[in-house]
């Protein structure tokens, strides 16, 4: 793959001449935009990184309080290759995905800090919907659901992201 640096002053908006059919025409004959119409600017899309969540039932703490709201951000692939060099993770496999879930989760409740410690103290079903919510935000990119109603069969998507599971 072939990198160009762009030069200080340069224009980034190339002038390419119309074929010959084209310039003959004017731009109401054509839809085009005459020549010396600047280009419209290219709009800038960002790249949603945090997604945040409600944990079914909650964290708690040592002090008997209960963290639902959380912030969930993409991982990396440092993200994802450094808990392999973990001792617990290479003993039970099973544990990659609480030493991940500590690294990606950047805000739980009002605790202070979210680790691996927090992660394996969460109940099942939290744990359960974290690892479904970290599948869908980096494996599909969004935080939906494609599910379908137990009465009528019809299909359907929820969003995962922010919402108490049963809630749509």
């Amino acid at each position: 793959m072939r990198r160009t640096a762009a030069r200080a002053g340069a224009r980034s908006v190339v002038d390419v001449p119309a074929p010959e059919t084209e310039k003959a025409a004017g731009p109401e004959q054509t839809g085009s935009i005459p020549a010396s119409a600047p280009a419209p600017a290219p709009v800038a899309q960002r790249l949603r990184t945090e997604f945040p969540f409600e944990l079914p039932r909650g964290y708690v703490d040592d002090s008997g309080t209960v963290h639902r709201d959380g912030v969930m951000r993409l991982a990396t692939a440092r993200d994802e290759l450094i808990p392999l060099r973990d001792v617990r993770v290479q003993e039970n496999p099973a544990y990659l995905s609480v030493v991940l879930l500590g690294r990606v989760i950047t805000r739980l409740g009002t605790l202070a800090m979210v680790h691996d410690g927090v992660v394996e103290n969460m109940f099942a079903s939290d744990l359960a919907f974290l690892q479904d919510f970290y599948r869908q935000v980096n494996a599909e990119g969004h935080t939906r659901a494609a599910v379908e109603c137990p009465h009528c069969s019809e299909p359907f998507e929820v969003e995962l992201g922010g919402s108490r599971l049963g809630e749509s």
